[in-house]
């Protein structure tokens, strides 16, 4: 099944944009190769809010908050993952409102570190981020004329949740799918045998659109949904074809693997293969030298 991406979206810095009937788009002016456009956070309900992942220190996107906000009450502040994208802002404006912080826990890797091994991605982790409520899988959080499920996905983080409105058809999903790109799954912080499973979940669903952590929506989710895993089965056999015309470490895979995608994207992309490899070593069809790292040897 081909995986068609979608890059059309007008971030709209300093506005809040009505993309449903009382949900709201605020996305931050933090574009990067990893953001696209900026992080998305979103208002919903109408005079009690909710506050669904504010976004990084970021002195202007916070103002545009407040005047979205408009003085209005906001009982709840959920946070999809913590990477510093998405949750720091939770708590100055948590104390700004009187919020309570909802996610699934605070910031952890997806396995423990091996000996030796430097987790790349800890200046990306918001390790002082802490909810006010730890919430379990499938549990309903309802305010004032709005409901939110939360779904734990991990894959991309082991915290990483989305957020289902209630009787509407949308799904927040955060990082986990978006329109414009795969989701980077990057060990140690994300395990792709989490993520694959996570995207098995969400098929399980009948979501008619996600708003996703940035770019725009995905208007045909379970069909998105499909075309990921199948891009993800691809990298797979592209991995393994690797392995079996001697390639023996992950640098050599990206340069054959990668080679049209933006040089600034192997470093994610080295990370990418590690994921794999470490799904393919747990499932006994790749063998290794040691624990699979980025420098490691495979047969």
């Amino acid at each position: 099944m081909s995986l068609v991406f979608d890059s059309s979206f007008a971030p709209r810095y300093g506005e809040f944009v009505d993309i449903a009937p009382n949900v709201q788009r605020i996305t931050v002016n933090n574009p990067s190769p990893f953001t696209f456009h900026g992080t998305n956070s979103y208002l919903v309900g109408r005079d009690t809010l909710a506050l669904i992942d504010p976004g990084p220190l970021d002195e202007a996107h916070h103002a545009t908050l407040l005047r979205a906000i408009a003085g209005r009450p906001v009982s709840h502040i959920f946070v999809s993952h913590t990477h510093r994208d998405h949750s720091p802002l939770a708590t100055v404006m948590k104390d700004e409102l009187g919020a309570t912080i909802v996610a699934e826990g605070p910031h952890r890797p997806a396995r423990a570190l091996h000996i030796g091994e430097v987790n790349l991605l800890d200046a990306s982790g918001d390790m002082e981020f802490v909810p006010d409520i730890a919430v379990p899988d499938n549990a309903l959080i309802e305010g004032d004329g709005w409901a939110l499920r939360v779904i734990h996905t991990p894959g991309h983080t082991a915290n990483h949740v989305v957020f289902a409105l209630e009787s509407t058809g949308i799904l927040f999903s955060a990082d986990h799918v978006m329109a414009w790109a795969t989701s980077i799954v990057a060990p140690p912080d994300g395990a792709m045998s989490d993520y694959m499973a996570s995207l098995d979940r969400l098929l399980q669903r009948h979501d008619r659109v996600y708003f996703p952590g940035h770019g725009g929506p995905v208007t045909k989710p379970r069909t998105f949904v499909r075309g990921l895993k199948a891009h993800r089965k691809m990298r797979e056999r592209a991995i393994l074809e690797r392995v079996r015309a001697g390639d023996r470490n992950i640098p050599a895979m990206v340069r054959v693997i990668y080679r049209e995608t933006d040089p600034r994207l192997h470093g994610a992309a080295a990370l990418s293969v590690l994921a794999h490899l470490e799904d393919l070593v747990g499932r006994g069809i790749v063998q290794t030298e040691g624990n699979p790292a980025i420098d490691g040897v495979y047969w």
